[in-house]
């Protein structure tokens, strides 16, 4: 294989990373699947692909790409993304860094003791979750069960029954691509917002490492989402074990065919595939006319505060009142059996999926007037 950048490529890496818990199993080459990569199991071939294993690894094959001007996707756990089924140009540079380290630190509320974990971007996301529990650390519980690299969570602000990142992060170490330095960018640089970031949509910074506050607490974080408390019998705003919330929400996830499993068809999604839709005052009045005109005057819809003259609304909520109830399916794709919100790939290919995901949109947009929009990064492909 030609040099890129100075450097030999896939020559100077084993061809098999080691097994990563929750992660698929990955290999530098060429000419590799994409569809091995992702939990949905489409995506057209590479050019190329390395798998870095620790952060000097994976500064240099970023450099090493960026120097030759060729086309680059990094490419964490592969939970979050659509990659189009034709082949794609350029390199796949695919993160299994690992490693973990604490410190101590005094800038809880009221100076309370709490740990500066700080975790590689390749660490298995539900590996961290788990640890931080079995720590007695607080702040990350109701994330269990989400599949994909740490790295990956910054970037869309993951969230989850009542929790989201931003509740905890503190600060996130980058690779600047247009610079070639690394640079730590606090939370408050970071425009936190619902299922979103300064990072996201934008490919010049490549995540190093996360560094979250977690509280020394046997007792998770205050429950927030109805669902969840209903489900370990407390009230809203109580703190139970977060060894509870743990499993409590991985029973929910995985009911929702939410929690990887190879032998549940349901489970081979980007997880919620649309994003739960944010309107102005003005614009939902409109829609709850809408859905009084379709449904009946005393239909009301799901209705959350979301910051400022903003209102939140459930996705799933109006794709089922659209119409499209579970296991709705198309050639090649399927709503989930179990989630609504969830598409699946059904042997078929990335045209397959967004071509139901833009079914579903337009019955959305038709019924409702309200626009879904996707989730997942689109990789090669347009919405």
């Amino acid at each position: 294989m030609a040099p890129i950048g100075g450097a030999i490529y896939a020559e100077e890496v084993p061809g098999v990373a080691p097994p990563v818990p929750g992660l698929p199993d990955a290999r530098s080459g060429s000419d590799v699947p994409l569809s091995t990569l992702t939990t949905l199991g489409i995506g057209g071939r590479a050019d190329r692909v390395v798998v870095a294993e620790d952060e000097a690894a994976l500064v240099a094959a970023v450099t090493a790409v960026d120097r030759a001007d060729r086309p680059l996707l990094v490419l964490g756990g592969g939970s979050n993304v659509v990659v189009a089924d034709d082949p794609l140009p350029g390199d796949v540079v695919v993160v299994r860094t690992r490693g973990t380290r604490d410190a101590e630190d005094a800038g809880g509320p009221g100076g309370a003791p709490r740990v500066l974990r700080t975790v590689a971007a390749g660490e298995p996301w539900d590996v961290v979750v788990a640890d931080a529990v079995a720590d007695g650390l607080a702040g990350l519980e109701c994330l269990s069960g989400i599949p994909g690299a740490t790295g990956a969570t910054p970037i869309q602000n993951v969230g989850a029954y009542g929790q989201e990142v931003a509740d905890t992060i503190v600060a996130v170490r980058v690779l600047d691509r247009r610079t070639g330095e690394v640079a730590t960018l606090p939370a408050e640089a970071l425009g936190f917002a619902y299922r979103d970031s300064v990072l996201k949509g934008r490919d010049d910074r490549v995540v190093l490492d996360v560094t979250f506050a977690l509280e020394r607490s046997g007792l998770g974080a205050p429950v927030r989402y109805g669902e969840l408390a209903r489900t370990v019998g407390a009230s809203a705003g109580e703190r139970v074990p977060a060894a509870e919330l743990r499993d409590a929400v991985l029973a929910l996830r995985r009911g929702k065919g939410m929690v990887l499993d190879p032998a549940d068809p349901d489970t081979r999604s980007a997880g919620s595939f649309f994003t739960n839709p944010i309107l102005a005052q003005d614009d939902f009045a409109a829609f709850r006319a809408r859905v009084a005109e379709r449904l009946g005057a005393d239909v009301e819809p799901p209705e959350y505060e979301a910051g400022p003259g903003l209102r939140k609304t459930s996705a799933a909520w109006l794709i089922d009142r659209a119409g499209f109830g579970k296991g709705h399916a198309r050639e090649g794709a399927a709503i989930s059996s179990k989630h609504t919100l969830a598409l699946t790939s059904r042997g078929g290919d990335a045209a397959d999926l967004l071509a139901l995901a833009r079914e579903v949109a337009d019955g959305v947009h038709a019924a409702f007037g309200v626009a879904l929009h996707p989730e997942p990064v689109l990789v090669g492909t347009r919405w």
